[in-house]
């Protein structure tokens, strides 16, 4: 049994849900709040670093007198945001139509090659493993530029700045783990429906599966988009 780590209709439960769905299990909420379900991913190594952050005030940097200044790195990052998440999901989009194109007709072979059967499942994977990997390495400097943002405000949210760095480094860790287990899952899941259809000309299942997988990774964006959301808002209200 699949559970959710947080109340329904978040990021986190919404793929929890979808995966849970795809698999043909069920999905339980947790009784637990946040901080106690969080305890659960942290080791006693953790803590240290973690209460230095809530404990200790760093020193900001003086703020911008200039509102019209400030306003206009603001409206810059959110811009620099909303062009990301824009290309993030686009290339979803684009990538797994062409996974399936590839699954559909698989290249020629070069001279001396031996041609397979089928491709299988690896040009999905492929897809997968490539738009994690952008997501993590374009949404990780831009939480980066929003903490130093943060920083320059006041000692609070320089503090707040700081838990994040420790929290990204610590849920960081967990994350990266359960979300290396989709293309797994979704493997077994392109095995179930190639055996229960077959043959694509009675019925398409490939471009059911092409929709699964682009939904699959658009609510892993909505989950790792989480920190910039919330950073984005503290600026916003700051």
């Amino acid at each position: 049994m699949v559970q959710a780590s947080r109340h329904t209709g978040t990021p986190d439960s919404a793929l929890v849900r979808l995966l849970a769905r795809l698999a043909g299990s069920d999905v339980r909420e947790s009784p637990q709040g946040f901080a106690d379900r969080l305890g659960l991913w942290l080791r006693w190594t953790d803590a240290t670093p973690l209460f230095t952050a809530l404990k200790d005030v760093p020193q900001a940097r003086p703020a911008a007198g200039d509102p019209a200044r400030a306003a206009a790195a603001l409206q810059t990052l959110a811009g620099a945001a909303a062009r990301l998440r824009s290309a993030l999901a686009r290339a979803i989009a684009e990538e797994t139509a062409a996974a399936t194109v590839e699954f559909r007709a698989p290249p020629v072979p070069l001279p001396g090659e031996v041609k397979e059967a089928t491709p299988g499942f690896p040009p999905y994977r492929r897809c997968v493993l490539a738009r994690q990997s952008a997501m993590a390495a374009g949404i990780a400097p831009l939480r980066g530029r929003l903490r130093m943002a943060l920083s320059a405000r006041s000692p609070a949210l320089a503090r707040l700045a700081t838990v994040d760095t420790v929290l990204e480094q610590v849920i960081g860790n967990q994350e990266h783990r359960l979300l290396a287990g989709i293309p797994k899952l979704l493997e077994k899941r392109f095995r179930q429906l190639r055996d229960a259809h077959g043959d694509e000309a009675v019925d398409d299942w490939p471009a059911l599966f092409q929709q699964e997988v682009q939904s699959v990774l658009l609510a892993e964006l909505d989950l790792r988009w989480q920190p910039i959301e919330g950073l984005m808002k503290t600026l916003r209200a700051n």
